[in-house]
């Protein structure tokens, strides 16, 4: 039996878990950058509870909140450069998949002066990362319990991850209370990413033993979301949200081992042309995934599908119906975006049933004008 994997950060869950737990921060040092995007963080109250606790410590703080969605690494490098200046002990990551992920990146950048934005892809440098806390405010990429960060390349436009003990976190607090603020169009949106992760994991071809546990108890849990949210149209009640927030931990543990499979790939293109949100974008490929995966791993499917006693059909129905994909392509674009993936695609790799670019080009033909 196979049960390899690797996941150091230091978890604690539950409600109230940060306020119940702030003390471990006083170990990390005396100064703190926190890094947040947009609004949401003061919203659902973390980066008060945050700012409190460090007042509490005398830890002293700076905060930068200029993180979009899908980061780019020039504003990671930014954010690095300014922690650096401020003389950062630790870096406090605070919301969902684009501040969680730029943290990591951030933490590189600043005690690595002599990188520049994009030298992070090159993945050598002299000096440790800043030490890293993450608290997660959305119930989809996993990024709390990940080494994985996405980030766009400032210089091409493009999505592309790095992976690596580099980009663990040293404490993840995870309170699914600080989702409760999540409107609908998120919600579902970063369901669906957590779904993605589950499919992606339970199938692909890295997985093993302890991933397909993970997966499966994460789309398990993910599955029931999705249903009531194709059924009914509404915010789920705590529980549900509750469950949610566990489910997208589940996802993140699987492609943590496992990595990743095309519906990301492919879906980074949506985001990035077509401003299609992450979790949507990889869901308008989940269905063509779970197809492939039937073909060519009954077995596994049948299993899959008894679980969550809903069929092929059923599954691409609800995540179809709640992507809700409406884009146009040419022929000549699609033929470009095949340039991405000749070779060496690891997501492919990974896919079931030798999934190639052209496969890629394949599918993207039901986008054409």
């Amino acid at each position: 039996m196979n049960i390899n994997s690797f996941m150091p950060a230091e978890v604690i869950s539950g409600k109230n878990c940060f306020n119940d737990n702030y003390d471990k921060l006083a170990s990390l040092g005396k100064k703190c950058m926190i890094v947040t995007g947009g609004s949401s963080a003061e919203k659902c109250g973390a980066i008060n509870d945050v700012k409190a606790a460090l007042r509490k410590l005398s830890i002293n703080y700076t905060v930068f909140n200029g993180i979009t969605e899908n980061p780019y690494t020039a504003d990671c490098f930014r954010a690095g450069e300014e922690a650096r200046e401020f003389g950062a002990d630790f870096i406090i990551g605070i919301g969902g998949g684009s501040p969680l992920d730029a943290s990591k990146a951030i933490a590189i950048y600043a005690s690595n002066p002599e990188l520049k934005h994009d030298d992070i892809y090159l993945r050598k440098y002299s000096c440790k990362p800043l030490p890293l806390v993450l608290i997660g405010t959305t119930s989809g990429t996993g990024s709390e319990v990940t080494g994985v960060s996405v980030l766009t390349n400032s210089n091409t436009g493009m999505k592309k991850s790095i992976s690596g003990h580099d980009c663990y976190s040293q404490i993840s607090y995870c309170d699914y209370t600080y989702t409760k603020t999540m409107p609908y169009s998120v919600t579902v949106s970063t369901a669906l990413d957590a779904f993605a992760h589950g499919s992606e994991s339970y199938f692909s071809e890295a997985a093993n033993e302890l991933s397909e546990i993970y997966a499966l108890r994460s789309m398990k849990i993910v599955w029931e979301g999705l249903k009531y949210f194709y059924e009914t149209k509404s915010l789920p009640d705590e529980e549900l949200r509750e469950k949610m927030y566990i489910g997208s931990l589940f996802g993140g543990l699987a492609i943590n081992i496992t990595g990743t499979c095309f519906p990301h790939t492919v879906g980074y293109i949506l985001t990035e042309d077509y401003n299609i949100p992450h979790g949507r974008a990889c869901a308008a490929f989940t269905p063509e995934y779970l197809k492939i995966a039937a073909e060519n791993c009954p077995e596994k499917s049948d299993s899959l599908f008894k679980l969550l006693n809903a069929d092929l059909d059923k599954i691409t129905e609800v995540v179809t119906a709640l992507a809700d994909i409406k884009i146009k392509m040419t022929s000549d674009e699609i033929k470009n975006y095949g340039k991405r993936w000749t070779s060496g695609i690891k997501n492919f790799s990974r896919t079931p049933g030798n999934f190639t670019g052209e496969t890629a080009e394949k599918i993207l033909t039901k986008y054409i004008k």
